[in-house]
């Protein structure tokens, strides 16, 4: 399964090997039912003979007699049709049983002859199919019980860098998960070539060059990630460099993202170096190294479909290097909108969650907003049935994960994000948590034309710092923030300009800049994180934040996660289950669970 042919396929035997019954009934001569009917039925002798599966037929049909025959039975010699049994009455009379036949049948009648479906010496399956279930019917059905197939191309897989920890053992501080071995090592079986996972190899050149040479000794092609850039700490390349000739045939391409990029050869074997970052590393193997592992393991090119779509927002792009895009799409009351869903490469989630991506000209320094441009799709093109672009809070997941057997898009883009998304009706649901300076109220002068407030939750909002920090520990918020404030030592952690949270921040410095106020993460956890990390003292997070990394936390105020409903698309199946989960006392239980306050429900 999932191999692909390396030679045509031939039928040594016809399929069905024989003639055989469609139906159940009675294999007869057809001339022996001219002008049957009710009204006046024609009577025939019936055999001994029952022919069922599996078995051969040992008396030929006469004129004037038939043969009990199964469906899938073997037709008897001097048969040439079949009546059904309901188009029959079974009879008895001094010669014997008869049937009386009620309806004519023309020759060939529910009969299936040899070959009729697959033919001696015709080409079954042609060189380069990929074999699936179909495919197997079809050869198990001519009795192959072996084929020749391509040898599935072999890829060491490897990764650099100290900071490289294996997913399932504890993360060091400073490290992050090797999620680039994984990603590739699955691309590789999706193309067709078998992956050699290598792990991790340390920042060290000698073990980096044993592993490599390694590779190259059991595989017919090296693929690492990392350490292809021309810092002082990228070894890879330098490493590839001294293997042997030819070696590095291109080191750095005019893309974004995967720029870096390093190709060698070294004897007749290649060797490829990706970027680092998770979504450079995914790009540039699919657009470098997958063709080349389709084609060793015998596979066509991969089919490129594509969708014409309107960027509903400006792109600034990097003179002088093609860009590619990811986006989301969506779908709007002119078409399909391409919703850019991040362009940084260190994200591992920019490539998986996109739908697609759509070029960027290397000469064009931006895209306008309203363009219409052709997004290449990397994903299912069945558009989800709820989209949901904005924040991100852990409770809505208690809310999706209501939404049984629908596709749900969520696209974090913020609060401000999610706004612009709702007002251009590109998403059905923004989650939204921002303060009106002016009212103290969270979300509602968000409301506008074609836009309403759909209420979530409360979340506590408050001052996250470690335990053992007695700067903080057991001291109201304000009385903190004042004793922090008067320390230059200590170090806070802010919020990016537009957040709710900043303008909390904001009123409780009251135009003080302690030092990490340029600081300016844009999540809860991020704040959160930092603090625990030791990288900041003190900040602003909510309290769900707090416990999920082991915080102190005083409490300041609650903050409204509401929802912008695009009421143009109110009525839609899937924003009513949304609506109708959100309200549930199920959901809601779990809402509070992490800590939340569900909002009252509004009838």
């Amino acid at each position: 399964l999932g191999r692909v042919l390396a030679a045509d396929m031939v039928a040594q035997v016809d399929a069905p090997p024989f003639d055989r019954s469609g139906v159940d009934g009675f294999a007869l001569r057809a001339a022996d039912t001219t002008g049957a009917s009710d009204a006046a039925p024609r009577r025939l002798r019936l055999n001994t003979e029952v022919l069922t599966c599996g078995h051969a037929p040992a008396l030929a049909v006469a004129p004037g007699s038939a043969t009990t025959i199964a469906t899938g039975g073997m037709l008897p010699r001097g048969a040439d049709a079949v009546v059904m049994i309901e188009h029959t009455e079974l009879v008895e009379t001094p010669e014997g049983p008869a049937i009386d036949v009620r309806r004519a049948v023309a020759p060939g009648q529910f009969v299936s002859y040899a070959g009729s479906d697959i033919a001696r010496g015709e080409t079954l399956l042609r060189r380069g199919t990929r074999i699936g279930s179909r495919e197997i019917g079809m050869l198990a059905a001519c009795g192959a019980a072996q084929v020749a197939v391509v040898r599935r191309p072999r890829v060491a897989v490897l990764s650099t860098g100290d900071e490289l920890s294996a997913p399932g053992t504890p993360l060091r501080p400073g490290g992050v998960y090797d999620s680039n071995g994984a990603i590739i090592a699955a691309a590789v079986i999706e193309v067709g070539g078998a992956p050699v996972r290598l792990g991790a190899v340390a920042d060290d050149a000698d073990a980096l060059e044993e592993a490599i040479r390694r590779g190259l000794a059991d595989c017919d092609m090296v693929v690492l990630s990392g350490g292809t850039s021309k810092g002082a700490g990228d070894l890879s390349h330098r490493v590839v460099s001294r293997l042997g000739a030819p070696g590095i045939l291109v080191h750095g391409v005019a893309l974004k993202p995967g720029k870096p990029l390093c190709l060698a050869v070294v004897g007749e074997k290649p060797i490829v170096v990706l970027p680092g970052f998770p979504t450079s590393a995914i790009f540039t193997f699919h657009a470098f190294v997958a063709p080349v592992i389709r084609a060793w393991a015998g596979l066509p090119p991969e089919a490129i479909a594509s969708v014409e779509a309107t960027v509903p927002v400006r792109v600034p792009s990097e003179l002088g290097r093609k860009e590619f895009v990811m986006v989301a799409l969506v779908q709007g009351e002119d078409g399909a909108i391409a919703l850019p869903v991040g362009r940084g490469s260190g994200a591992v989630t920019t490539f998986s969650q996109a739908d697609g991506f759509f070029e960027v000209a290397a000469l064009t320094g931006a895209v306008d907003a309203g363009t219409r441009t052709h997004v290449t799709l990397i994903g299912a093109d069945r558009p989800p049935d709820l989209v949901i672009a904005g924040s991100h809070d852990v409770a809505l997941d208690a809310v999706l994960g209501a939404l049984a057997g629908m596709t749900v898009r969520t696209i974090a883009i913020g609060s401000l994000g999610g706004v612009a998304a709702a007002r251009r009706g590109e998403c059905d649901l923004a989650p939204v948590h921002l303060l009106d300076p002016e009212t103290g109220h969270y979300n509602v002068h968000l409301v506008g034309e074609g836009v309403s407030l759909v209420r979530g939750w409360e979340r506590m909002q408050g001052v996250v710092h470690r335990h053992d920090d007695v700067r903080f520990s057991g001291k109201p918020a304000q009385e903190a923030v004042r004793a922090a404030l008067a320390d230059p030592a200590c170090l806070m952690v802010n919020r990016n300009a537009g957040a709710g949270t900043r303008i909390l921040i904001d009123r409780l410095l009251d135009g003080a800049r302690p030092a990490g106020y340029g600081n300016q993460p844009r999540s809860h956890n991020a704040v959160a994180a930092a603090v625990a990390q030791g990288r900041a003292d003190w900040g602003v997070a909510t309290e769900t934040a707090a416990r999920l990394y082991g915080l102190g936390f005083l409490r300041l105020a609650p903050e409204a996660y509401d929802f912008l409903l695009v009421e143009a698309r109110r009525n839609r199946p899937a924003v009513q289950a949304f609506l109708q989960a959100l309200r549930s006392p199920a959901v809601r239980d779990r809402i509070a669970a992490l800590g939340m306050r569900p909002a009252e429900i509004e009838e």
